[in-house]
């Protein structure tokens, strides 16, 4: 075995989310959330992969018309099993009904029992977004309906549906994503009805319930999208909000009724209904 190991830290200006699919993308490796930032050790040197992200900053700050900048700091550090380290500090969360836990960790008895063994904390339960959307998922999924899942991730909250009884649709416009998905369906013995690249525009079917945990900005680009696979009398369960965006994204949605407001931390999670 290796003796050292090295350990990327990104601390970006942006908001984590905005990096989450691109790393997955060039970086094959589990990585994590620590406050502000994202963690990434690997065996192998990550010269290239911090080219990468800041290349990546500069062009995402081109994108979104502002400042953009990332604070990398690579160290090469002792081999001490971070692995283990890893896995000792990823504790299971309890939502409602449900209990999110990794592998490594027994089940709750009473609790509905998911199995995610994260890449990163955002999809794992821990982040405060995907906490409120269970939280949503808990009070307003059931056997009768149907959901959708959009920009599903590690797929945590199509899963959550399903086990709720749900028929489940689920879709995100990242391959590795829709990958990770489906390992964890199988993880967890559930079945999504379709799983399909790309967003809301491609779905063919309309939903009683619509889920979409990613970031202000996509949620206003696909609210039109959002609300035609919506079916009348539907929910839509909107987050991944900073509270600062949420009077965009409201403005977006201004067609639908808000149900409830769910804030943890900074984050806001909205539930709307559609009208008849």
């Amino acid at each position: 075995m290796q003796t050292h190991y090295y350990e990327l830290k990104v601390t970006p200006s942006l908001p984590l989310e905005y990096y989450y699919d691109f790393i997955n993308t060039v970086f094959d490796e589990a990585f994590e959330e620590d406050e502000n930032s994202l963690i990434l050790r690997s065996q192998e040197p990550l010269e290239d992969i911090a080219w990468a992200i800041e290349n990546f900053t500069q062009a995402l700050g081109l994108k979104l018309a502002q400042e953009a900048h990332v604070t990398l700091e690579l160290e090469k550090r002792k081999h001490e099993d971070w692995i283990a380290q890893y896995q000792q500090s990823v504790q299971p969360v309890e939502v409602g009904s449900f209990y999110i836990r990794p592998s490594w960790h027994a089940p709750k008895e009473g609790l509905i029992d998911i199995i995610i063994d994260p890449a990163l904390a955002f999809g794992s339960g821990h982040h405060p977004t995907t906490a409120s959307c269970l939280e949503a998922i808990d009070t307003y999924v059931d056997a009768s309906k149907s959901v959708l899942d959009v920009g599903c991730g590690s797929g945590i909250l199509a899963i959550a549906a399903a086990k709720k009884g749900a028929v489940v649709d689920a879709c995100d416009t990242d391959e590795v994503s829709l990958e990770h998905t489906q390992q964890n369906c199988l993880q967890n013995s559930v079945t999504m009805r379709e799983l399909f690249l790309g967003s809301a525009s491609n779905a063919k079917q309309t939903y009683d319930v619509v889920v979409a945990n990613i970031v202000a900005d996509v949620l206003g680009f696909i609210a039109h999208d959002i609300a035609r696979v919506t079916r009348p009398k539907g929910v839509v369960i909107l987050s991944g909000i900073l509270d600062k965006y949420e009077a965009n994204v409201l403005k977006s949605y201004k067609n639908l009724e808000l149900l409830a407001r769910i804030q943890r931390d900074e984050w806001v999670t909205l539930v709307m209904q559609k009208g008849e």
